[in-house]
């Protein structure tokens, strides 16, 4: 009798204990929620299904904004941000955050937005806008901008460069040999070669990017895309587990244990980032008022030290 060979599916990685999230729900949670949708604001802790919106929004109480609407115009295979063509801009955006980071009290806000490669300029002036506009009303928040590439064009760079954030963030994502899968429209060169421009406007600004893990690269690739950003006198660096958020995006290929992400975090340091955050559930703005005090303070020893060696 012949034996008939079955196909298997191949059935998706397993989530390990490490990776389970705690829910908390409390008045700061639903009270954040609530001001987000009556001043119209997207974040992109809800927009992304940021695994750590429950910590950030009801025990740190921080949110990261998304500005320029709540539709991409890339659709990169590792994001849960919707696709498709983005309705007009909005010139209010910038006062409403600005009035929300006001009325939280923050003390360091984080302002991202959707890839807009519909716009000349990449969205560019209402990101310097709301810089602009958050630094006036609250003078003593820190303020970390994180937006696309902007297509390349680094004119639009220099308009937000110009507005004087705190902190540049700008994420390559990915090791060079998986951007092509990964990311849409983008590339690894470009992102590199974006970081450096922004550390030539401003010198005295801190860069920032970060690199998800679990997609299929190898840990020769992580540091040498580690080495890339340093030789892009990138200074802050997060690494944190790829989550896939829907079937239709890229599967998980590895979990990373917590072991794993001390010794990358150990690497990183050693090459010289000032400040990583590295861990299973670590996002982009993960802690990122931390990372702000930590880099200033990196800048300061650094500083003295050279002073004291000349």
């Amino acid at each position: 009798m012949e034996l008939k060979t079955v196909s298997i599916k191949e059935q998706p990685l397993r989530k390990p204990e490490w990776l389970k999230i705690k829910l908390n729900t409390n008045d700061n949670y639903t009270g954040l929620k609530k001001m987000m949708r009556e001043k119209s604001l997207h974040t992109v802790c809800e927009e992304a299904r940021c695994p750590n919106i429950h910590e950030c929004w009801a025990v740190r109480r921080t949110a990261t904004f998304m500005i320029l609407g709540d539709v991409c115009t890339r659709a990169c295979r590792f994001c849960a941000v919707k696709t498709g063509l983005p309705t007009e801009l909005d010139w209010q955006e910038p006062e409403r955050v600005a009035d929300s980071v006001a009325l939280m009290n923050l003390k360091h806000a984080v302002i991202t937005a959707v890839a807009r490669d519909d716009l000349k300029d990449g969205g560019a002036a209402v990101f310097a806008e709301t810089v602009r506009a958050v630094r006036r009303k609250s003078p003593l928040t820190s303020i970390e901008v994180l937006p696309s590439d902007m297509g390349g064009v680094y004119e639009n760079l220099k308009m937000l460069m110009d507005a004087k954030p705190d902190i540049l963030n700008h994420n390559i994502e990915t090791v060079r040999s998986l951007t092509p899968r990964v990311r849409a429209r983008a590339t690894y060169e470009r992102s590199l070669e974006f970081l450096k421009r922004a550390k030539e406007m401003q010198p005295d600004i801190p860069t920032k990017s970060s690199i998800m893990v679990g997609l299929g690269e190898t840990k020769e690739e992580l540091l040498e895309a580690m080495d890339d950003l340093r030789e892009n006198n990138v200074d802050i660096l997060t690494l944190g587990q790829y989550l896939q958020p829907t079937k239709k995006h890229m599967p998980v290929v590895k979990y990373y244990h917590p072991d794993e992400f001390q010794e990358l975090k150990d690497i990183a340091l050693s090459k010289g980032f000032s400040h990583c955050e590295a861990g299973p559930l670590v996002r982009s703005s993960y802690h990122a008022d931390e990372q702000v005090n930590a880099a200033a303070k990196h800048r300061q020893e650094a500083g003295v030290q050279g002073t004291t060696n000349a």
